[in-house]
């Protein structure tokens, strides 16, 4: 047996969630495949997921949106799944794998911390890079995809979170340039700050909405710019 090199890479860990047996066998064949990714573990449901992701520790968990039926009016209950392991465990990365092109899913997916969000027709070889891709700690929702979501946070006549109230001045106006999609360095430029301290900044306010994805953020300034207007 040949002992690996001390500093190649452990393998990404990936736990599969997908009630169809062919699909989730499928999945995990593609990615075993790979020299750099490693699927630890499986489930069929609900149950299975949350007893049996948490104690592998995977990297990455690959979850079907809905379970069950599986028709275009079912329920979201994987992203039901992807909310409870990140609140186990915040550096997991969830990819929602789904048949229906769902804006509604897309919403919530993206509320429950989802990391990214790829339709079951995708290519193998665009499952494998997305998988690597969140893994890395990127989001992976494609901007088509978001722009829609925003355009329904923009038409909806729920109050601001109390969250918001939260955020000083300050915090807000930064989050205000994240929901316009500025990187932080660009933000930094804006606001004449250092771009570590953004960095910083950003965390804070993340902490204080009580979310742990940018894409989040976002989608909470866009309720800012709609209801204040001045800007």
């Amino acid at each position: 047996m040949t002992t690996p090199a001390p500093d190649t890479p452990a393998p990404i860990r990936v736990f599969l969630l997908d009630d169809h047996e062919v699909v989730r066998r499928g999945v995990r064949d593609l990615l075993d495949g790979e020299p750099d990714i490693e699927v630890v573990g499986e489930a069929a449901d609900r149950r299975e997921a949350l007893a049996r992701a948490p104690a592998l520790r995977p990297r990455v968990a690959v979850l079907d949106v809905r379970l069950g039926s599986g028709d275009a009016g079912g329920d979201h209950e994987g992203i039901e799944v992807c909310r409870e392991l990140r609140a186990r465990m915040p550096e997991l990365a969830c990819l929602m794998l789904t048949s229906f092109d769902d804006d509604e899913a897309l919403f919530d997916a993206i509320m429950a911390g989802a990391a990214g969000y790829v339709l079951k027709q995708i290519k193998g070889s665009d499952l494998v890079s997305a998988v690597r891709t969140v893994a890395a700690g990127a989001s992976l929702l494609d901007p088509g995809a978001t722009a829609r979501v925003m355009a329904r946070v923009r038409g909806e006549e729920d109050p601001v979170p109390p969250e918001l109230a939260r955020l000083s001045p300050r915090e807000r106006e930064i989050l205000e340039l994240v929901g316009e999609g500025l990187t932080n360095r660009q933000i930094a430029h804006r606001l004449y700050l250092a771009e570590k301290t953004v960095k910083n900044r950003i965390s804070v306010i993340l902490a204080k909405l009580g979310v742990g994805r940018r894409i989040q953020a976002a989608v909470l300034a866009e309720r800012i710019r709609d209801r204040d207007p001045e800007n």
